[in-house]
């Protein structure tokens, strides 16, 4: 299963690299992934109200969902999480659930803690230069996962809280700034 992982983080690298210039190193390469999952992901955060915040679909297959807010800070949980990892630093203390610090409860707290995280995974990605992506070391979701797979993590799961995140500003008539 990790071989098949790393496989496809590897694949997606190589494609990655076809539109690099040849001198693009693995580590950078990822964080210009970093780079574009956080444009738009702190740029809905933005645009979306103060108010709404707390806002998150009640009925339907939306029952139990994390909060706009929620959604926001868990990116930033899971991103300092990953920077963490990838630095070889203590993990950050999540408290009793995956969102984050419950202090997080305003836009502009969470929206700052969220530029933050991007810092860090900025500065963690740019520090693998000449490492190894193939090596193991510590996973903060449990064990060793090879630091490639965990460099990759943060595209894929931004990506996909960004999703849930673009219907609850829709939904509350916000365009997110990447489809204006």
């Amino acid at each position: 299963m990790k071989q098949g992982i790393l496989g496809l983080f590897l694949g997606m690298s190589a494609l990655l690299a076809a539109d690099a210039p040849a001198n693009t190193s693995l580590a950078q390469q990822a964080d210009k992934q970093i780079a574009s999952v956080e444009k738009e992901v702190v740029s809905l955060a933005e645009a979306m109200p103060a108010d709404k915040y707390d806002f998150a679909p009640t009925s339907g297959a939306f029952q139990g969902v994390r909060t706009f807010g929620l959604q926001m800070r868990h990116i930033a949980l899971v991103n300092d999480e990953i920077a963490a990892a990838l630095l070889g630093e203590k993990m950050p203390d999540a408290g009793k659930n995956e969102n984050g610090s419950d202090t997080l409860t305003g836009k502009t707290e969470i929206v700052k803690y969220l530029k933050e995280s991007f810092a860090a995974l900025h500065k963690a990605m740019l520090a693998q230069e000449g490492k190894s992506f193939t090596e193991g070391i510590n996973s903060p979701f449990g064990g060793k996962s090879p630091r490639g797979y965990l460099a990759n993590v943060p595209a894929w799961h931004c990506f996909d809280h960004y999703g849930q995140a673009v219907v609850y500003a829709r939904m509350n008539g916000v365009v997110p700034p990447a489809s204006r």
